[in-house]
């Protein structure tokens, strides 16, 4: 075991449909995250920062395992495997019925996480929030303590939860629950000699926004909001059906909901925060905020993520995330860097960060930006290329360029960022463009044909973005691993 007497203790805050736009620190006046402002503050906010996939679960496997979706094959979010239906009692099982749960799958099994490593490395990791991984009842990866969400989204005023190896439904507001438990775990790994891991993934802001579903002070605090800080524009031609959107006062009540359940979690990070404070342990902590995935909430016309259209989208609000890293006296306070980083990065920067080696870089596509977190000089990045997939769409993203690639057939994509920051104007037929778009079409097949793993590649599975319904393996691409498009 490595000497882990000094290194820093990690608080992880992972969020749901979170855009990098729904923060006062990102220059969104209208919306109220003081803690989360604060945290900005005292620490870096990257403003370029993008998930490997622009929905939760192939986003949270590729931050848990380094490995982008077509080396650990979840291409979507997962819909069943999440827990075992014949084991849960009557009310939970009426409740989940809408749910699709087949027999609960670990979707990551036999691949390394940085939690195996930290925790091999003498780290207590505990887990307060969603993992929706598979098999949701049962902690794994490195962590002792376990509380989590049976499925992956969940009601945020009767949420189906897992405590002590329980499914249960109750009668609280997720997003105390969520903090409630972190500050137990919190709590208890605080008093210990050895460094801990504690991971806070809220299911805010993910829908549902309806009032109902927020406690009223906080749904209050917008009823006088014009919100202006989000475009109302007419619908995508290519919305699906079934995502959450509206007009008129129907859009502003589903933008109260968004915000206030931002507001209300912001406000249970302030009570984590405060403990670090109380107990002496700030200074001796790195806390990253982060999102899965961006969000549109009327952006581009479109309500949702990636898979709020068909064919799926790489829209810049869809796939930057928010991303915060703060730890006083080591990452300089302040900071707003607009270099081009993914959460295939996270895995080798959090041990670079703490001293551990990473026996899975030869395999991994990210690397450590901690000289960047700890402002040495002459860190930075030249010529730094981001990549996305979302099943069969990939998406190659320069500071000046952005290509979207869907096989087989298309539509195709390529913008000009520096002139056209908002992607309005599609240029992949544009003669003056063409230099550019076979650059950059090679350079996105030969970074992918570098890294997939056949078996889990996406560019020929048959992903709609309603869901994932097990683990890829030979034949089952074509015999219903995901779920097809709503009728």
């Amino acid at each position: 075991m490595e000497n882990i007497k000094r290194k820093s203790n990690i608080v992880f805050i992972l969020v749901d449909d979170m855009g990098s736009w729904a923060l006062g620190s990102a220059g969104n006046s209208e919306i109220r995250t003081p803690h989360l402002d604060k945290l900005a503050a005292e620490g870096t906010r990257f403003d370029h920062f993008f998930c490997t996939s622009p929905v939760c679960s192939p986003a949270r496997a590729s931050i848990m395992t380094g490995r982008i979706p077509s080396q650990h094959g979840v291409h979507d979010w997962i819909r069943s495997g999440n827990v075992n239906r014949g084991e849960l009692n009557e009310e939970v099982r009426t409740h989940l019925v809408f749910a699709d749960e087949r027999t609960a799958v670990d979707y990551l099994a036999g691949q390394p996480t940085y939690t195996e490593l930290l925790a091999e490395a003498g780290y207590t990791c505990a887990l307060s929030g969603k993992w929706h991984l598979g098999n949701n009842a049962v902690p794994r990866k490195g962590f002792e303590r376990w509380f989590s969400i049976a499925r992956g989204g969940c009601s945020y005023m009767k949420p189906d939860i897992v405590q002590d190896g329980e499914v249960k439904i109750v009668n609280e507001y997720v997003t105390d629950l969520i903090t409630d438990h972190a500050l137990q775990f919190l709590d208890e790994l605080g008093r210990q000699e050895s460094p801990f891991y504690l991971s806070v993934h809220y299911t805010a802001p993910h829908s549902p926004w309806n009032r109902s579903e927020h406690p009223e002070s906080y749904v209050a605090m917008y009823d006088d909001c014009p919100f202006e800080s989000v475009p109302e524009l007419t619908p995508h031609p290519n919305q699906i059906r079934t995502a959450p959107h509206g007009e008129g006062e129907r859009r502003k009540e589903l933008l109260r909901g968004y915000y206030a359940s931002i507001t209300a979690m912001d406000d249970g990070i302030g009570k984590i925060m405060d403990m670090l404070e109380e107990r002496g342990l700030r200074e001796q902590t790195l806390v990253v905020f982060m999102g899965d995935n961006g969000m549109n909430m009327g952006h581009h016309g479109v309500w949702g993520k990636g898979n709020g259209t068909f064919p799926l989208n790489m829209y810049d609000t869809s796939v930057m995330v928010p991303a915060i890293f703060s730890q006083p006296g080591v990452i300089p306070a302040g900071r707003i860097m607009s270099e081009l980083l993914s959460q295939y990065d996270v895995f080798p920067t959090l041990l670079d960060y703490v001293g551990l080696s990473n026996p899975e870089q030869d395999r991994l596509p990210g690397r450590s930006f901690g000289d960047l977190l700890r402002g040495e000089t002459g860190a930075g990045r030249e010529d730094i290329v981001i990549y996305d997939e979302y099943g069969p769409v990939r998406m190659i993203r320069t500071q000046d360029w952005k290509y979207v690639h869907r096989y087989p057939y298309g539509p195709h994509e390529l913008y000009d960022l520096r002139n056209d920051p908002n992607e309005d104007a599609n240029r992949v037929d544009d003669s003056e463009c063409q230099e550019v778009l076979e650059a950059l079409r090679f350079r996105l097949g030969e970074w992918f044909g570098k890294y997939v793993i056949p078996g889990k590649d996406g560019i020929s599975a048959p992903v709609t973005g309603f869901g994932q319904m097990s683990p890829l393996a030979p034949g089952v691409t074509e015999g219903g691993a995901f779920k097809p498009l709503a009728k």
